[in-house]
């Protein structure tokens, strides 16, 4: 079996005039893996993706893939290929034309364009659709048209920007199982760029978080999610309240904190929002230092001790759950 090549980042730099996008950033990708790049827009993600595509210049540092530095090589010639936010298809070819296109620019005849073509199709389920223009397509199938399109080159890395933003939230929950599924099944590395966070902990085996044109952490999704090292990162992954207690600033996830009687735990708090949730609920409270938290509880554990807005109540958590911030 032929060893799929692994993919680094080395001192990473992308600068744009005076503007620095992308701040030094290195970080290992081991093969085979599915990765999310995440982080609010203007954060560095997207033009961290486009350097490794080749479709930005690299102002300093390296990509390497295998070991071998393809930072100034063509896109064509990285290994690596890429789908757009867009999808870019060519309206007025087939669905099959514009999947075998890059075959087509490669000089590769006509035969062999079209047993590519559809055996690509057949792998995202959409072989009966081949002959349809992208405008008779819903967005679903026009994302498994630039998926398709991606992979006919055989990449070894594939790289995703935004690629579900456009679809509708039931739509974006179902193609995230199917990148998931058809990822595990061809075993390449996928290279995810996301700002949301429920996007990039359903899909990735890692995250890499940015801010501010850096890495702020990075590493396996679940040690991530349940350890964040700073208040961004613990913010912006979501289900977790960052609070400053007299030893120091600390996370404490929403699923962790407990709801006592007033006076018996240690912080005492105030109601000021309940948000019913389907499953949970969503209870919103201010405590000292005018912080405000909040508590996620079970439906059946609401309703069996129901809260009012203005109630004092106290807040406690086992000593395990709280994680010390850097800053």
């Amino acid at each position: 079996m032929t060893l799929k090549p692994d993919l680094e980042l080395v001192s990473l730099v992308k600068r744009y005039g005076e503007t620095v996008a992308v701040d030094g950033i290195s970080y290992h990708f081991d093969a085979g893996t599915y990765a999310c790049l995440l982080g609010p827009s203007g954060c560095g993600k997207s033009s961290t993706l486009r350097m490794i595509a080749g479709h930005e210049s690299v102002s300093d540092g390296a990509v390497l893939l295998g070991g071998r530095d393809v930072s100034h090589l063509p896109p064509a010639k990285r290994g690596t290929a890429m789908m757009f936010q867009n999808y870019a298809l060519f309206p007025h070819l087939s669905v099959r034309d514009n999947v075998a296109f890059s075959l087509k620019m490669q000089g590769t005849d006509a035969t062999t364009r079209k047993s590519r073509a559809n055996e690509m199709l057949e792998l995202v389920d959409m072989l009966p659709l081949a002959d349809r223009l992208p405008a008779q397509l819903s967005g679903g199938q026009q994302q498994r048209a630039a998926l398709a399109r991606a992979l006919i080159t055989k990449p070894e890395v594939l790289l995703l920007d935004e690629p579900l933003s456009a679809l509708d939230p039931f739509l974006r929950i179902k193609m995230r199982a199917e990148l998931r599924k058809l990822q595990r099944e061809l075993g390449i590395t996928f290279i995810h760029v996301t700002h949301g966070q429920d996007e990039a902990l359903a899909l990735a085996d890692e995250i890499v978080v940015m801010n501010n044109a850096r890495i702020e952490q990075a590493g396996a999704t679940r040690t991530v999610f349940e350890a964040p090292k700073t208040a961004f990162v613990a913010r912006f992954l979501g289900s977790h309240n960052v609070v400053t207690m007299p030893e120091g600033k600390i996370a404490i996830r929403t699923d962790a904190l407990r709801i006592r009687p007033a006076g018996a735990a240690r912080l005492p708090a105030t109601v000021t929002a309940i948000e019913y949730q389907g499953t949970h609920v969503a209870l919103t409270a201010s405590i000292p230092g005018d912080q405000e938290v909040t508590a996620l509880l079970s439906d059946r554990d609401f309703f069996d001790a129901p809260k009012m807005e203005g109630e004092a109540i106290g807040l406690d958590w086992d000593a395990q759950e709280a994680h010390a911030l850097a800053g």
